[in-house]
């Protein structure tokens, strides 16, 4: 089945085999990039990994800087990948933390930028979920480009 087809289905509380073996495929994905990550400071290390509704999937690392307001999230940092290559209609993410954290509130807005229903899926250091919801559930009120009509 592809990647595609099984994303119209991520509404639905129950998943096929199919859909789990890509949403374990996301989580092996986030675990991944959280080896990159760059946190000296904080040492709360973050990988992320998406999927665009055209079936590509994106990764990031969360990068700390010295200037700490310069440093960037997992998330940001999957979804500008996923934009500077032409992909900006996001279905699902997958962030990995240590304790299943779930995204930042910067990482909220920006995320709700491309799909406010998108589902997000909060994995701590062993894969374990913490967390399945939806964005709009994590960022209720949110300020999005419809209010700048």
């Amino acid at each position: 089945m592809k990647l595609l087809a099984l994303l119209t289905t991520l509404s639905t509380p129950f998943l096929g085999a199919a859909m789990q073996t890509q949403i374990d495929d996301l989580k092996s994905s986030a675990l991944e990039s959280r080896k990159n990550a760059y946190a000296p400071y904080s040492k709360y290390y973050v990988g992320a990994s998406l999927v665009t509704k055209s079936g590509k999937i994106f990764s990031g690392c969360n990068v700390e800087n010295a200037s700490f307001g310069l440093g960037n999230c997992a998330e940001r940092t999957a979804v500008f990948k996923a934009v500077s290559e032409g992909e900006n209609q996001i279905e699902l993410i997958v962030v990995s933390t240590k304790d299943g954290g779930t995204p930042c509130g910067a990482c909220r807005q920006v995320l709700n930028e491309f799909n406010p229903k998108m589902r997000v899926i909060a994995i701590d250091e062993e894969g374990h979920v913490h967390h399945d919801t939806t964005l709009d559930k994590l960022l209720p009120h949110a300020f999005g480009p419809a209010n700048l009509d």
